[in-house]
């Protein structure tokens, strides 16, 4: 249980403990070398503690090194948190109110507190996203490099995917990677990756990668979508030499999840960790060209997807599984691809992919 903050200025405190010793104010003066006067104004509350005197009344009461410096940091630590807490703008609790899915997923993962009020929620919330007040969020340029899909229907929030990102590092943090990051590890755990792919367990097949991937020295995270950052991943190199890559639930098909999760590998081989930035679907840079190529060839043999659209034998849902068969690799796999590069219309064989719900919200350990 953590201790009680003191609520109490140490004025109040020594007056108690002269009243328990039976140690008049004067006598106290004179262990101390100060006037009773000095010492009348801080017991009433007029003066705070300098550690001067702090010092002194360690010695004079007979107290552990530092006992009445620590009474009167505490203090001003409650007082300057009671300072903040009362003087929360109405603007910071606007955004808050935003945030209000995300503190909530913060709150059952245990990464911040329920049963207290609004405003220490906001101080909370504050601590989590490292920033002094919530109003500052769009003027930081975050370091990392992210896969979104935007549209013209798209809402963006700056203060969710700032959270949301956050969330990725605090959630990484949980995972033990006890290396650096080894682009030639990962190329080489590549067919170990796609295997996966036919694992049915998703909770097993989500454990399976990531031992993988903290094999290369890749914290690797499955993070709950909210709305507002239409992120489908993310990754960003540690001050450890560690790299976090998180991929969203968003979607849900698992098609659509061994794309972007591929897609993030891409820019990893592709050595895209030092250059900062987002990786919109709707905007095709060359560093996105370059991991969607890396995703769909890693995915699919590009020479025999070829020979297979040359030979027309992919209109049949047997036909389709036949090939997958050859190259190893799920059929929904195969189905999506077909209907991504539109040679099967999307209303054939619709529902082949299986869907991921990654609705369990784990604790982080601590």
């Amino acid at each position: 249980m953590e201790n009680q903050p003191n609520t109490t200025h140490p004025g109040v405190i020594l007056l108690s403990e002269l009243n328990r010793r039976g140690m008049k104010q004067k006598e106290l003066a004179i262990r101390t070398g100060l006037s009773e006067k000095y010492i009348s104004s801080i017991i009433n509350g007029n003066k705070d503690l300098s550690s001067s005197f702090a010092r002194k009344l360690d010695i004079a009461l007979g107290s552990p090194a530092g006992t009445w410096a620590k009474k009167q940091t505490d203090y001003d630590e409650y007082t300057a948190y009671e300072a903040e807490k009362n003087g929360i703008s109405d603007e910071e609790k606007e955004i808050f109110k935003k945030l209000k899915d995300v503190v909530e997923y913060f709150i059952n993962t245990r990464i911040m507190k329920n049963h207290c009020g609004e405003n220490e929620k906001i101080l909370q919330l504050r601590k989590v996203l490292c920033v002094h007040n919530l109003t500052v969020i769009p003027q930081i340029t975050y370091n990392a490099s992210y896969r979104a899909q935007i549209s013209s229907s798209t809402n963006t929030d700056p203060y969710i995917l700032f959270a949301w990102q956050r969330m990725c590092e605090l959630l990484a943090d949980r995972v033990s990677v006890h290396s650096r990051f080894d682009t030639q590890k990962l190329s080489d755990s590549i067919p170990s990756i796609k295997h996966e792919m036919f694992n049915t367990n998703m909770g097993n097949m989500i454990d399976k990668l990531t031992d993988l991937f903290a094999e290369c020295g890749i914290a690797f995270c499955v993070v709950k979508h909210f709305r507002g950052a239409p992120v489908q991943g993310f990754i960003k190199q540690t001050d450890s030499g560690k790299v976090i890559l998180c991929i969203t639930n968003r979607g849900k098909k698992a098609d659509r999840f061994w794309f972007s999760l591929f897609h993030e590998i891409g820019h990893l081989i592709n050595g895209d960790l030092n250059i900062r930035f987002v990786d919109f679907e709707s905007v095709k840079t060359e560093n996105e060209a370059k991991a969607d190529c890396f995703a769909r060839d890693t995915l699919i043999d590009p020479t025999l997807y070829k020979a297979l659209l040359k030979s027309g034998k992919y209109y049949s849902r047997e036909d389709i599984k036949a090939f997958s068969a050859r190259i190893d690799v799920p059929h929904w796999i195969v189905v999506g691809r077909l209907h991504n590069d539109d040679w099967l219309d999307w209303s054939y064989l619709p529902n082949e992919a299986p869907s991921f719900d990654f609705t369990k919200e784990e604790s982080p350990t601590n």
